[in-house]
């Protein structure tokens, strides 16, 4: 597998065409306490750079982005009772949803690890 980010705090973990999106440790820790998590409807079909998912926290409302096009295969019901995952494990866990990737070359524009790193750092 391997793991992508955007310079809107989101990853992208991908395998073949299926992928699993979530916001960066970094994001989570700029938002605060999540109190809620908006996700995108199964069968829902999204842009790069479409707005997927909103997550509430006790500082701010925060879009979360599609970080490549595709088709979203299912949400995180767990966070529909604990969007607090997104705090403890927002690499993990606290994923938001899994999709289909209509373009793989998309990724070709997203950052590694270490770009990403290297981005935030400058922040």
């Amino acid at each position: 597998m391997s793991r992508y980010f955007t310079k809107d705090h989101e990853w992208i973990e991908v395998s073949g065409d299926a992928a699993t999106v979530g916001i960066t440790e970094y994001a989570q820790s700029q938002l605060g306490d999540i109190t809620f998590v908006e996700l995108p409807e199964a069968g829902a079909s999204v842009g790069k750079g479409d707005s997927c998912s909103v997550v509430d926290s006790v500082k701010a409302a925060s879009d979360v982005y599609a970080p490549v096009s595709g088709s979203v295969t299912e949400g995180n019901a767990a966070l529909e009772d604990q969007p607090e995952l997104v705090n403890s494990d927002a690499e993990g866990a606290g994923w938001l949803w899994r999709m289909t990737l209509s373009d793989t070359g998309e990724l070709a524009e997203l950052m590694d690890e270490d770009a990403y790193k290297a981005y935030i750092a400058e922040l």
